[in-house]
């Protein structure tokens, strides 16, 4: 039989044996979890792939047809004694009736279509936010200090910036001036 004090319930085990495997089961938990979605998601993708091409298969056979009916239509209507000429300007101008129609539903549901107001709104007050916020000052003892650690420290303009400046840099105001 098994050893009683393997399993999790068992009294002889320190709280440190009982977080390392309460640990190692939720992250095997987590690892089956996201096995289980990246399978659903896989399924659903194939599913969505077969039916995108069953749809694209529909449309191509749909397109080759629409030459076969418009000259059935055509010839529909010469049975009528009308001349074939006529009869296809006829199919010709059905279609670019139907091609008007459909055209101005489409042009009435673009008119609908409005800006993403919600997210204009946030990009604004993120924007509002971000232009109250005050850069921290850097103070000239650092900068001081700065140069004179390094190697190449002798350069007078380097101990001129930091003599004559406020211990701001210039890029530094320049950019606070301009907001």
């Amino acid at each position: 039989m098994s050893d009683p004090g393997n399993y999790a319930g068992s009294t002889d085990r320190s709280i440190g044996q009982l977080v390392a495997a309460a640990t190692a089961e939720m992250s095997a938990l987590v690892h089956d979890e996201i096995a289980l979605a990246k399978a659903e998601v896989r399924q659903d993708v194939r599913r969505g792939a077969i039916g995108s091409a069953a749809f694209i298969g529909a449309g191509v056979l749909l397109l080759f047809m629409m030459p076969m009916l418009s000259f059935a239509a055509a010839y529909w209507i010469h049975t009528s004694g009308l001349g074939l000429a006529w009869c296809f300007l006829i199919v010709a101008g059905a279609y670019f009736l139907l091609a008007i129609l459909i055209a101005f539903i489409g042009l009435r549901k673009f008119k609908k279509i409005k800006p993403p107001e919600k997210s204009i709104a946030s990009a604004k007050q993120t924007a509002a936010v971000l232009q109250k916020a005050k850069p921290h000052p850097r103070p000239s003892i650092e900068a001081a200090a700065i140069i004179e650690r390094s190697p190449g420290s002798g350069s007078s303009l380097a101990k001129k910036g930091v003599e004559g400046g406020s211990g701001q840099d210039k890029a530094g105001s320049v950019a606070r001036s301009s907001t």
